[in-house]
C-alpha cells in the first residue's frame, strides 16, 4: 500500500467516524498539510477559540499543542474534547510556571494581567484577559492610559506591541523558540539571495528581525497580507506549516521559509508536526487522549477567555 492510498483511506475512516460521534475537528496552520485536509476548520489561535465556543458538535478534535485543547475544555466543560497527541505540548507555555508567575504579579498588584493564549490554565486563571498574536493590539488600546500592563509569557509579542504602541509594559521573559530562533544575519542574507521577495514576520520574532520586516503580523494576518499583497515573492518569517495554506490560496507566488542556520535551516514547530494521521484516527476511535481540567481551575481561567472574546467581536 503507498503513502497516499494509505493516507485516502485513512481520510475515508476518519470521515465516518466524525459523522458517528458528532465531531468537529479543529486543526492549527502549523500542522502538517494532511490534517489540515481532513479538519473541519484550520486557523489560528483566536479563529480555533472562537470556534470551540460555538459549534453544534458533541466531540471537539484539536490537533494544536495542548494550551489550545485546554481551552476548547475551558470553554465546552461538558462536550468530549479529544487531541490525537497529549503530549504536543507549548515550550512558551511551559516557560512561565504558575507558581512563579504568581510571585511575579505580587510585584504589581496594581497592573492588569494580559497573558498571550499560548500559556495554560493556571496562568489564564491569574490573568485578567487573555489574548492572541491577532488581537493583541486591539486589546492593550482598550486599557485607560496609565494603567500598569503585565504582559506575558511571550517577550517578543509583548515587545512589539509595546513598540508600535508607545505604550510601556511589564515583560515576563519567555519566548517561543520556534520564532526566537531567526536571527538578524541570516535573515539579510536571504534577502540579499532573494531581493524580489518581501520579508513577513510573526511578532514573536526578535526586534532585529521585525525591523527589516515590510509587514509583521499574525498567522492569519501573515496569510492575508500574501494573498492582497502584489508581491510575487515572499520570505516568511514564521513556522513553516503556514506555507501550505499560502501556497493553496496563491498557487502563482513563491513563498520561501526563512532561515534559522546553516546546520538547521528551518524553524519548526516539533509539537505540532506530532499531530499525525494516524494518531487523529486513533483518538476518534478510541475516544482518546482526553482533555480534563478540574472544575474549579477551568472556572478561574474561562473569565480571562470569556474578556478576550467579549473586547474583540467578530
Amino acid at each position: 500500500m503507498t503513502r497516499d492510498f494509505a493516507h485516502e483511506e485513512l481520510f475515508r475512516r476518519i470521515s465516518l467516524l466524525k459523522k458517528e460521534m458528532n465531531a468537529l475537528i479543529l486543526a492549527h496552520y502549523y500542522t502538517v498539510p494532511e490534517i489540515q485536509q481532513v479538519a473541519d476548520i484550520v486557523g489560528d489561535s483566536l479563529a480555533l477559540a472562537r470556534a470551540a465556543e460555538k459549534n453544534e458538535a458533541d466531540v471537539i478534535v484539536f490537533a494544536g499543542v495542548y494550551f489550545m485543547a485546554e481551552t476548547a475544555k475551558i470553554l465546552n466543560p461538558r462536550k468530549l474534547v479529544l487531541m490525537p497527541d497529549a503530549y504536543a505540548g507549548c515550550p512558551l507555555a511551559d516557560s512561565c510556571p504558575a507558581d512563579e508567575f504568581k510571585q511575579f504579579k505580587k510585584q504589581y498588584p496594581e497592573a492588569i494581567v494580559v497573558t498571550y493564549i499560548n500559556s495554560t490554565a493556571a496562568i489564564k486563571a491569574l490573568s485578567d484577559i487573555t489574548c492572541t498574536s491577532s488581537n493583541a493590539e486591539q486589546i492593550i488600546r482598550q486599557i485607560p492610559a496609565g494603567k500598569q500592563i503585565i504582559f506575558g509569557p511571550d517577550r517578543n509579542l509583548g515587545g512589539y506591541i509595546s513598540r508600535k504602541l508607545h505604550r510601556e509594559m511589564i515583560l515576563w521573559q519567555g519566548y517561543c523558540y520556534v520564532h526566537d530562533a531567526f536571527s538578524e544575519n541570516y535573515i539579510l542574507k536571504a534577502c540579499r539571495e532573494h531581493p524580489d521577495a518581501e520579508l513577513i514576520a510573526h511578532p514573536e520574532c526578535r526586534e532585529e528581525v521585525l525591523r527589516h520586516a515590510a509587514f509583521t503580523g499574525s498567522t492569519k494576518a501573515l496569510l492575508d497580507y500574501t494573498v492582497s499583497s502584489s508581491a510575487e515573492q515572499f520570505i516568511v518569517a514564521t513556522e513553516p506549516g503556514i506555507l501550505y495554506e499560502m501556497q493553496k490560496r496563491s498557487p502563482r507566488k513563491t513563498f520561501i521559509p526563512a532561515p534559522k542556520d546553516p546546520d538547521n535551516p528551518f524553524s519548526v514547530c516539533t509539537q505540532m508536526k506530532q499531530n499525525t494521521l494516524e494518531k487523529l484516527y486513533e483518538c476518534m476511535l478510541n475516544r482518546k487522549p482526553e482533555i480534563v481540567i478540574d472544575e474549579t481551575l477551568r472556572l478561574a481561567s474561562l473569565g480571562s477567555i470569556r474578556k478576550m472574546l467579549e473586547m474583540t467581536p467578530v
